[in-house]
């Protein structure tokens, strides 16, 4: 056993004995609670557009890089840009993923309209877009009217997250349950799942495949390595991102055995460390479900987000946990491969793979980090 190996077990043993002493008040306090206060806070306000703003920024997205920024004109109008620093160029060179979860933002702010009443009237890319890059150019034009019915699955807004957890693997998922997300999905997606067989093993080697070329490739590796923020600490003062709270991460990264730079170092027990657990989400996956576009335009990209969206809403209403598994589907040169494996294997001919998602049952996690609804107003009325 490597001399660094045996100080990381050493560490991990010290900590283990340090949290049991400690008790359970002080895991608590290493909980970065003011960074998932936007959470608790949904809805909390006294105008309709406000309010479904801070409903629309608990949406799902790529790296949680919350890439909106909203220009408030009135309290029934408001317009949705990109906000360029918050961008993904290695792994998202043409800004796909940003579009998909921009248009989870959009979803999930029609659905809070809809539950006060409210039509969410949303005009996209009003100016036009750059199929290349997401610029300037607003997103989409908001206006809330009177006479919109509830949605349903806006219920389970504050029950979806992201799972990163191992999944369940005596635990097979129901059919009727990918039915469901499929219908939800819309009528605009192509949808399809695996829950079993060959396929969805096929799908499990691939998706280890892919995550293991993003970490291995220097530069999107670092991408990932520049959002981390490990601990309470990092994570209240940057609540965006991969956040990796709790009190043994950071007596580990206090002692310099899990940080950012150990992290980013090939062959280092935080890295293996990082392989082995991306093995195990691909590994555990129980089923698959994927969305395509029959094409590739900023509008598709919209769609997909907000089917992916609602999809997510149905399988947290029938308690399935799910995690995208978007690597095999990035477009950087040395994705390439797989990205035509995986086309071949589930989109039919010309159609884009938007959406490739793992699910099943696993233990419950807590809400991803957010940005107060305020920090993501370029202007106020």
């Amino acid at each position: 056993m490597s001399s660094s190996r045996r100080r990381f077990l050493q560490i991990l043993g010290s900590s283990a004995v340090i949290l049991a002493a400690a008790g359970t008040g002080f895991v608590m306090t290493r909980e970065p609670v003011s960074a998932r206060a936007p959470w608790r806070n949904a809805g909390q306000y006294p105008d309709p557009m406000r309010r479904a703003l801070s409903w629309a920024i608990l949406a799902p997205n790529p790296h949680n890089r919350q890439p909106w920024i909203v220009d408030l004109i009135s309290e029934t109008e408001a317009v949705l840009y990109c906000d360029p620093d918050r961008r993904l160029p290695a792994t998202d060179p043409y800004d796909r993923q940003i579009t998909i979860g921009l248009g989870c933002f959009l979803e999930l702010f029609r659905q809070a309209a809809a539950e006060d009443g409210l039509n969410a009237g949303i005009e996209p890319f009003p100016d036009g877009g750059n199929e290349t890059h997401l610029d300037a150019r607003p997103v989409a034009r908001l206006q809330l009217t009177e006479g919109a019915m509830p949605d349903p699955l806006f219920a389970f807004a504050l029950d979806r997250h992201t799972n990163r957890n191992p999944y369940d693997t005596d635990r097979p998922v129901p059919q009727a349950a990918l039915d469901t997300m499929t219908v939800a999905s819309g009528g605009q997606l192509t949808c399809g799942y695996s829950a079993g067989g060959t396929q969805r093993d096929r799908l499990r080697s691939l998706c280890w495949a892919a995550s293991e070329i993003e970490q291995t490739t220097a530069r999107t590796w670092q991408e990932s390595l520049d959002l981390m923020r490990i601990g309470k600490r990092e994570i209240n003062a940057n609540p965006d991102g991969i956040a990796i709270p709790g009190a043994s991460m950071e007596i580990l990264n206090g002692a310099g055995l899990f940080t950012r730079t150990t992290l980013g170092e090939p062959g280092s027990i935080a890295y293996q460390q990082s392989l082995d657990m991306q093995r195990g989400w691909a590994e555990t996956a129980m089923a698959f479900f994927w969305m395509s576009t029959e094409g590739n335009s900023r509008l598709n990209q919209l769609v997909a987000g907000r089917g992916f969206l609602r999809a997510a809403l149905a399988a947290t209403q029938d308690g399935l946990v799910l995690q995208p598994m978007s690597q095999s589907l990035q477009e950087y040169p040395e994705m390439a491969a797989l990205y035509e494996e995986v086309h071949r294997a589930l989109a039919p001919e010309g159609h884009t793979l938007q959406m490739l998602v793992r699910l099943g049952y696993a233990r419950a996690v807590a809400p991803s980090p957010r940005w107060p609804m305020e920090t993501r107003l370029r202007q106020t009325v």
